[in-house]
């Protein structure tokens, strides 16, 4: 079995952040897991500006913003980067394995850090009652269809939840020719930045119904239309306020989850509530010398954010290997 100072699972913004934070505190090797074909993350599919405003002081798209950390990973030789890498198990004393083209490889880390991010809710974590027809996608799924692979999923949407991704994403879908019907958010405000709200639906004129809820998706084949109720302080529906909307996208946006089986599987204690390491610092876990960073530490709202606290996991590591 391999032995390597620090492996990172994860070259998003966190692990490159956090990998060349451990580098200029003196960790010497370096070994950085990425499961997708490019290192960049979900930033590869922000193609929307407002990145950077913290930490570079300027306004950069998201694809921008991880260009910036590419380029100084592959100018330092100290970290080997393996794209395509799935990590499939990971114990409590750092012993890895991750499947890459053609092989199953195992390494024994001094320390690890865990950048792995967040997967999105589902239409089923909520419970929408009615139909199961095409047409209905996680807010960042469409997001990568329509930035990445230049496929609009619909004509007319409605989009459940007031989440960032998805007033982004109503943005988007409107200027690519979509009807963006609405946003229906259960809350009495949105879980988005104030920002996004102004720059994304009220600039594009898309109502934004707080206090409502999507009570029934119909359609056979295809999504025809969605059922819309006002709820009250408790969650409950009011008689007689029901309406409908008619389209063929629904898009959700009702939250992130952080992506820690890894850190289960290897024994670490879990806050059940949010799927995040129980601890009381940031970036440390009940494991010594495994760390969370970014996104599987906590869900941030912005990008400078995961930087500025994934290269506080980097010195963390640096320090537990005896390099500061």
């Amino acid at each position: 079995m391999k032995e390597r100072e620090l492996v990172i699972v994860g070259g998003g913004p966190a692990g490159m952040a956090a990998a060349l934070a451990a580098r200029a505190a003196g960790v010497e090797d370096v070994l950085l897991l990425e499961r997708d074909q490019h290192l960049g993350g979900i930033l590869n599919q922000c193609i929307h500006p407002g990145f950077g405003l913290h930490h570079f002081k300027e306004e950069l798209t998201g694809p921008e913003y991880a260009d910036r950390f590419v380029r100084l990973v592959k100018e330092d030789p100290a970290i080997e980067v393996s794209l395509r890498s799935f990590v499939v198990k990971l114990t409590g004393d750092r012993q890895l394995s991750f499947l890459r083209p053609g092989a199953l490889e195992e390494v024994k880390a001094r320390a690890v850090i865990l950048a792995t991010g967040c997967r999105e809710r589902t239409r089923e974590m909520i419970a929408i009652p009615g139909s199961r027809p095409a047409g209905v996608y996680p807010a960042g799924l469409a997001q990568k269809m329509v930035n990445m692979e230049g496929w609009i999923p619909g004509k007319e949407a409605v989009i459940v939840g007031s989440g960032d991704i998805g007033l982004i994403m109503a943005r988007r879908m409107a200027l690519e020719g979509v009807s963006v019907k609405a946003v229906v958010e259960i809350q009495k405000t949105s879980r988005g930045l104030v920002r996004n709200v102004v720059q994304c639906l009220e600039d594009y004129g898309i109502p934004l119904y707080f206090q409502h809820r999507i009570s029934r998706i119909h359609g056979r084949d295809r999504v025809e239309k969605v059922d819309v109720v006002r709820v009250d302080d408790e969650f409950r529906d009011i008689p007689g306020s029901g309406f409908e909307i008619s389209c063929d996208t629904v898009l959700v946006s009702v939250g992130l989850i952080p992506e820690n089986e890894l850190l289960e599987m290897a024994g670490a204690e879990m806050d059940k509530k949010t799927n995040t390491p129980a601890s009381a610092e940031v970036n440390q876990t009940s494991l010594p010398g495994i760390f969370a960073c970014g996104n599987a530490f906590k869900v941030y709202d912005l990008a400078d954010s995961v930087t500025r606290d994934s290269e506080l996991a980097g010195r963390a590591a640096a320090k537990y290997l005896g390099r500061l």
